[in-house]
């Protein structure tokens, strides 16, 4: 029978969910060096073999030795681009860890009760703001992180879509990070925990 495994790329490490609790444990590679403003994934290209080989066996020590079993629900940052997407993608599925690789963004998991809102997360090189509405991406705009105004994201906010503009929607603010602190007053702040409460039951389905 396959498992899924929940698992959260953040700034600056890869969250796995526990086989036997709702926590996550982090994957970290031996002497990556990230580069500024560039994810750290980025380095695995560099060593994609060594990478995928040391992943794999760390799957094998947290959910057992059949790996090809499994299927990773992956939750990427909210400015991940297409073909940072294709390369966890094939990373993943080719390490011999999985059968099968899902993704989703972490604005789409940030609420499980609200079929529309605003989420707010930053990145090693981005502020993003995201409009979703039934688990889609309906608008996003990025910010570059040294150089945004937190009033102007704020004004945007209200108009990033007609129907916001029109009935408004609640806003989330994504604080996986723990780097969001100049935007806790524009919505509902999700905690590093609240997020990974949110991920370690995961519908795959809507993925």
């Amino acid at each position: 029978m396959s498992k899924t495994i929940p698992m959260i790329i953040t700034n600056d490490t890869i969250l796995v969910k526990e086989k036997e609790s709702d926590k996550f444990i982090a994957f970290n590679m031996p002497s990556i060096e990230p580069e500024v403003n560039i994810p750290f994934y980025h380095e695995f290209a560099k060593r994609i073999a060594e990478c995928q080989y040391y992943f794999k066996e760390f799957i094998k020590k947290q959910y057992g030795k059949k790996p090809s079993k499994n299927i990773l629900a992956i939750i990427i940052p909210d400015d991940t681009s297409a073909l940072e997407s294709i390369f966890i993608n094939e990373f993943f599925l080719n390490s011999g860890a999985c059968k099968a690789v899902v993704q989703m963004t972490m604005g789409q998991a940030l609420s499980k009760n609200h079929t529309r809102y605003i989420s707010l997360s930053k990145s090693k090189r981005n502020v993003i703001l995201e409009y979703i509405n039934n688990n889609e991406v309906m608008a996003r705009r990025l910010y570059d992180c040294s150089d945004y105004s937190v009033k102007q994201i704020y004004e945007d906010a209200k108009r990033i879509h007609i129907d916001v503009e029109y009935s408004g929607a609640p806003v989330f603010v994504n604080n996986i990070n723990m780097n969001m602190d100049d935007f806790f007053e524009l919505g509902e702040v999700i905690s590093p925990k609240d997020f990974m409460d949110k991920i370690a039951v995961i519908d795959v389905e809507k993925l």
